[in-house]
């Protein structure tokens, strides 16, 4: 027989929390194991309970929601969060993931879509409501367009001169192979730094990997 997935619920409206309470103590395979009324209750009480999911308000109080993940996400890593907000701006959702959450869903989400997100977050997934994905792959899109319009920008030479620098080339070899002076390598590598907005060959790696989907 299987465990009944744990699910807290940080919330600091009552109607809001007992609503969410309601909808998940009623789905079978399911048990709210804890009821937090700020991000800092659940900071402070949270780790002695180790719920499986947690769905998670942002506007609350002094500390959002977004900082009691990044605060909980560090102290208990197994946990997994979903925020569960109102909030569909892009500033809102990038933050909340980079926090450490995993779901991100809207409190307008239908009760049945919302237990289905709690099973495919607890089973591995990264459920986010329709609104909230288009949002993640437009940005993501947005910055490999972005990418390779900066890519775009080097001439001939300086594609080829990235091109072995990202091979490990030494400035000394790619003088060589483009029968080039040294002084030359370093003025081109100079200029693509400054486009690409890079500092370092580890840097340059990562933007022309990327660009080229590798």
């Amino acid at each position: 027989m299987e465990n009944n997935i744990k699910v807290s619920v940080v919330e600091d409206n009552h109607f809001i929390r007992s609503a969410l309470e309601h909808v998940i103590q009623g789905a079978k395979g399911y048990d709210v194991v804890g009821l937090y009324a700020s991000a800092e209750e659940a900071v402070d009480k949270m780790p002695k309970e180790q719920p499986d999911v947690v769905l998670m308000d942002i506007n609350m109080g002094k500390m959002n929601g977004i900082e009691a993940v990044r605060i909980l996400k560090l102290r208990c890593p197994e946990i997994l969060f979903m925020m569960c907000t109102i909030y569909e701006d892009d500033e809102k959702i990038f933050e909340a993931l980079a926090a450490g959450a995993s779901g991100y869903i809207l409190k307008k989400t239908k009760p049945a879509d919302m237990i289905a997100a709690i099973k495919d977050l607890y089973e591995g997934g990264a459920p986010m409501t329709s609104q909230i994905a288009h949002k993640v792959v437009a940005s993501f899109r947005k910055k490999e367009e972005t990418r390779d319009q900066l890519i775009e920008q080097l001439s001939t030479r300086e594609y080829e001169i990235l091109e072995l620098l990202v091979r490990g080339r030494l400035y000394k070899e790619i003088a060589s192979a483009l029968e080039i002076s040294q002084e030359t390598v370093r003025k081109h590598v100079y200029n693509v730094y400054k486009k690409l907005h890079i500092n370092n060959r580890v840097e340059a790696y990562n933007k022309y990997y990327g660009s080229n989907g590798g």
